[in-house]
């Protein structure tokens, strides 16, 4: 009698892999307060993000030793948080004034896919990926960041409590894990309550969208968030009727690629330092950074062993007149 052989439904699935661009350029992430400010507030955005844009694409070039690099663009609209007019109105306005500065949109993408993309839940996959850095002295009673929603580079204030003999321990500071001298401690809120089901926080999304321009983000093996094409012609009057991302520039390189660079405005910072602490305790896909490894050493291109590290930003100076709002 022959033995039965049991394999893991996850020995089984094949990794898909992705075309790479060497680099995912973002050339805005703005919200209604920004498009209910009117067009003077994408052509002062636009226009504050061009040299930096040239600035990273030259940047990439040097790295590349000569080598003509493959970059993409792409520019995030936020449809999660706020509904705010429609894609036929608000992308045409995007798009022109973006050729106003210069510069191309390859790709377009919708907040909301960063949470749910063709049916795939992609925030809610990501939390299971979520690996606790151990804060020094911990004994596991703080609970799971899958029951909290709270992610933390370190260990937290303890609560106070009363000595055997009645005395008041005297109150202790938090520490981070990984401090240099002294401690810069966070605490980032990834998600909230609301109607019954998860409300994502605005740097978890991005922690997200992150994963997918790196190319890192998998279901089954299967690539998500996959780009559509633009036929051309005009945009749904229907936020759900625009695909989660799309690709407005038919000759434009892969979406994904080996870094990220965001040109964004400066009141987004502490966002996007709470995206590098999820990313640092997130536990990626090793098939996925294998082959990003390996293609990358085929084309002699060096590539962060950190997944943070392949995100780099830069942030522009708020508008005088701009609307100051958190995004969330």
């Amino acid at each position: 009698m022959s033995e039965a052989v049991f394999q893991e439904t996850t020995a089984q699935l094949h990794t898909q892999s992705l075309p790479l661009s060497h680099l995912s350029l973002e050339l805005g992430h703005l919200y209604m307060e920004d498009f209910e400010a009117g067009p003077e507030r994408l052509r002062e955005h636009f226009a504050e993000v061009r040299p930096w844009a040239d600035a990273a694409r030259a940047g990439t070039a040097r790295r590349m030793g000569g080598k003509r690099p493959r970059i993409s663009t792409c520019f995030l609209i936020d449809d999660y948080f706020t509904r705010f007019s429609t894609p036929a109105e608000l992308v045409p306005l995007v798009l022109a004034e973006a050729e106003k500065a210069g510069l191309v949109i390859d790709y377009l993408a919708r907040e909301s896919g960063c949470a749910v993309a063709d049916r795939i839940e992609l925030a809610e996959s990501v939390v299971h990926r979520l690996v606790e850095s151990p804060p020094p002295g911990s004994y596991g009673s703080r609970p799971p960041v899958s029951h909290t929603g709270w992610l933390a580079n370190g260990r937290r204030t303890p609560a106070t409590k009363r000595a055997a003999l009645g005395e008041v321990r005297g109150w202790q500071p938090p520490q981070e894990t990984a401090a240099r001298n002294h401690s810069v401690f966070m605490d980032v809120e990834l998600w909230s309550e609301r109607d019954g089901g998860r409300l994502w926080s605005c740097p978890f999304l991005a922690a997200v969208w992150q994963l997918v321009r790196l190319g890192l983000l998998r279901h089954l093996g299967e690539p998500v968030l996959v780009p559509q094409p633009w036929n051309g012609e005009g945009f749904p009057h229907d936020w759900d009727r625009m695909p989660p991302l799309l690709r407005l520039n038919p000759s434009a390189t892969a979406f994904s690629a080996y870094r990220t660079c965001t040109l964004m405005s400066n009141r987004f910072l502490a966002v996007e330092d709470a995206v590098r602490l999820i990313l640092d305790q997130t536990d990626v896909d090793s098939a996925a950074l294998r082959q990003v490894a390996e293609r990358s050493a085929r084309e002699g291109l060096a590539v962060p062993e950190a997944v943070a590290q392949r995100a780099t930003y830069v942030f522009y100076e708020e508008p005088a007149y701009a609307l100051c709002t958190e995004g969330s």
